[in-house]
């Protein structure tokens, strides 16, 4: 699946792969995030944190009626906020998609699978 953008220069065909960089590269930088972990079963996922070749196993993109819909799967720092780190991942994405790819992102849902200490 792929976003489809008209501008009055033509058409834009954005990729699932592209939104998962842009997502997943803003999601890692904030603070209290490991990385991204694979969706799906909760044992396989907390093994792994995935490189950023592989954010498009983290994140997941669908649309809905006014818009579209992330969900990233991540890897959070024991002994964070996490209420306050997900506020940041959440804003932070959602800011970085709209500037990217100047299309709307009704919803960032983040999900924690796995929480880690960090030496």
């Amino acid at each position: 699946m792929s976003i489809d953008k008209k501008t009055p220069y033509g058409g834009i065909d954005i990729s699932l792969e592209a939104i998962a960089s842009v997502a997943g590269g803003a999601a890692s930088e904030c603070y209290g995030v490991i990385g991204l972990v694979p969706r799906g079963s909760i044992t396989d996922a907390a093994k792994e944190v995935l490189r950023m070749e592989e954010y498009v196993k983290g994140i997941y993109t669908r649309k809905v009626k006014k818009g579209y819909e992330v969900d990233i799967y991540l890897c959070c720092a024991y002994g964070v906020k996490l209420s306050e780190v997900l506020a940041e991942v959440q804003k932070r994405v959602q800011y970085e998609l709209e500037k990217a790819f100047g299309i709307r992102f009704k919803a960032v849902n983040v999900f924690v699978v796995d929480i880690r200490e960090v030496n």
